[in-house]
């Protein structure tokens, strides 16, 4: 009998699952926020207001689908927060917009913060949490450290977590907007005509109501009264000269000379996922077969049996891990997943798709997506279609192996990198650069349908370990013996007894290529027969902002302007030329990728092509 079966038939164990589900709030969710009412010509009175309240809830109606299990809002004098809520059980507990505890101080938020319980030991007896809700620590912090020289990079550096807030002190009558360090919770800001501010989890809800659309930035922070935007995250390692000295792990050989420096990366990743199990709901694991996605689900298997909130005292709810990988029929992902599934233990799930279902969910998940991306648009259909039958199984969070690439170089075109600055710095370049990207795809497709996503590989505290690892550990260097090191090297060693040798060491596949190689050439031949030459030869007239260069990313620009009409819609979307994943700058590395873009790992002739 499952763990599911055993809590829902036996009446002690039922009652104890609803109290414990009733007092916690999970907050992966949406929001929308209005300020500076006061700011337009007309006086605000309570008609306006009222007018305003209604506008504000029809945004937030844009973006249900993040949170279709309950909705609330605040409205004040100067601003109104309505939040879209993603709950577990009980639509009438653990509400937001959350309240402190005298009432003046009003929270929106979309994420996780796994360090909360450790927060709020520390509030003890100097203040009286109305919930359980992980986010609710984000209001003593604020009370603490408002007053402070530099207290919201202080109070923000304190949460260990995925997030995007907005909170608004009734009685100061100003607001604080921050965003997670690496973006991986969506946020976008916007302003009316009458110069009223307005901040979304999506771009959806703003458009048509915002003359001008920005995204917040990551790893930064807005209060009002400061009038400007602040970084609160800042790191040692974004210069190289500070960690191209630190110790190796191995030597010219490649020969392991410091264990210490691998094992405590080993230690760093599974710290990261154990607390990242933090879930009332069931959950599983995203499992492409790849390295990262294999990594993940491997912790994650090790510590299953146990519930995390209890200090792993207590069986866990749900002891068997649920994996899920997508593909075409036959393709190398889906291959390679089952025998990951099979040597890890998880109970796996195989999600077939064709090419004709996933060119029918194209306009869908550039709506949710929001971008016309090449590489974001072919990864995300899979994704989102994936997403899709993991709901319908009853899952609502799952964990993946995002943001190991950009930490550790996993890329094809690293092989490349002409010296270890070259290496790190584009590494730092990438990691600046994964809230337009990776991160997108992965919370918007999964949320799409109402799944957390959660990436363990972002996580703060491992992330400084990663970085901080000296540059030369990481290239895919040239070994005395001639022999060339493979990309993610240091990553493969430190895990290898807990995976197959063949997915340990399986060369890097990206997720477009991986669920089948028919699905990017169909689309390549679908858009070349879709949109003319002539067509095509005045799209500088068509779009004359970011320009389309091919006419794959013409074919998704006409749909995501029918959805996203507005000018500042389209600039909001990165327009980088870049080969297999890279940045612009990397073109450099060679010669023969000055004309290309390309973002498939299978334009790096004769590193990809090798392996298969």
């Amino acid at each position: 009998m499952t763990s599911v079966f055993w809590v829902f038939f036996c009446p002690q164990n039922r009652r104890l699952f609803f109290c414990q589900l009733i007092e916690k709030g999970l907050f992966m969710c949406g929001f929308v926020g209005a300020f500076d009412l006061n700011s337009g010509s007309q006086p605000i009175d309570e008609g306006l207001k009222e007018q305003l309240r209604s506008q504000v809830l029809d945004m937030s109606k844009k973006i249900r689908h993040r949170g279709p299990d309950w909705s609330g809002v605040y409205t004040g004098n100067n601003a109104i927060l309505s939040h879209e809520r993603l709950s577990i059980v009980d639509p009438l507990s653990g509400k937001q917009p959350l309240v402190s505890d005298d009432g003046k101080i009003i929270l929106a938020a979309n994420g996780e913060i796994y360090n909360h319980q450790e927060i709020r030991r520390q509030f003890a007896g100097k203040y009286s949490f109305k919930t359980q809700s992980d986010c609710e620590v984000i209001i003593p912090l604020y009370k603490k450290y408002r007053a402070e020289e530099n207290g919201f990079c202080k109070m923000i550096e304190r949460l260990s977590g995925i997030f995007a807030f907005a909170l608004y002190d009734s009685e100061k009558d100003v607001y604080l907007v921050s965003r997670d360090e690496i973006g991986v919770i969506p946020l976008y800001q916007g302003w009316d005509k009458q110069g009223r501010y307005f901040v979304a989890s999506e771009l959806k809800a703003l458009e048509g109501e915002c003359q001008t659309i920005e995204e917040f930035p990551n790893g930064c922070y807005l209060y009002s009264p400061d009038k400007k935007i602040v970084r609160w995250y800042k790191r040692d390692w974004e210069s190289f000269d500070n960690v191209k000295d630190n110790p190796k792990a191995t030597n010219e050989k490649g020969e392991v000379i410091n264990p210490a420096i691998i094992e405590n990366l080993r230690n760093g990743l599974e710290a990261a996922v154990k607390k990242q199990l933090m879930s009332d709901v069931p959950y599983g694991v995203l499992l492409s077969g790849g390295l990262d996605s294999s990594i993940i689900a491997a912790i994650t298997q090790k510590y299953s049996k146990k519930r995390i909130e209890t200090g792993s005292k207590e069986e866990a709810w749900w002891p068997q891990l649920h994996s899920f990988a997508i593909g075409l029929e036959g393709s190398p992902d889906l291959i390679a997943a089952k025998k990951a599934a099979d040597y890890i233990g998880t109970i796996h799930h195989e999600i077939h798709f064709t090419i004709q279902e996933a060119l029918d969910a194209l306009e869908d998940v550039i709506y949710h997506i929001e971008t016309y991306d090449i590489t974001t648009v072919r990864a995300s259909t899979p994704m989102y279609l994936l997403a899709r039958a993991i709901k319908a199984m009853g899952i609502k969070m799952v964990l993946s192996g995002e943001g190991s690439d950009e930490l550790f170089g996993g890329y094809l075109y690293f092989h490349k990198a002409p010296d270890a600055k070259e290496f790190h710095e584009e590494l730092v370049r990438k990691m600046s650069k994964l809230h337009l990207y990776d991160c997108l795809r992965a919370n918007k497709s999964l949320m799409a349908w109402g799944v957390e996503g959660r990436v363990p590989f972002l996580d703060k505290e491992f992330i400084d370990i990663a970085m901080r690892l000296n540059p030369a550990d990481k290239m895919n260097i040239r070994l005395l013996d001639g022999k060339q090191r493979m990309e993610k090297w240091i990553l493969r060693k430190a895990f290898e007894d807990m995976l197959p040798a063949e997915i340990c060491w399986r060369q890097k596949e990206q997720f477009s290529d991986g669920v089948g190689y028919n699905w990017i050439d169909t689309l390549k031949k679908l858009t070349e027969e879709k949109i003319s030459d002539a067509e095509f030869e005045r799209r500088e007239n068509r779009f004359p902002v970011n320009t389309p260069k091919t006419k794959e990313e013409y074919y998704y620009r006409e749909i995501y302007s029918k959805l996203f009409p507005s000018d500042s819609a389209a600039k909001v979307v990165p327009h980088e030329a870049g080969v297999a994943c890279s940045t612009a700058k990397a073109l450099e590395w060679d010669e023969a990728w000055k004309n290309m873009d390309e973002p498939s790992g299978r334009a790096i002739a004769g590193v990809h092509d090798k392996a298969y």
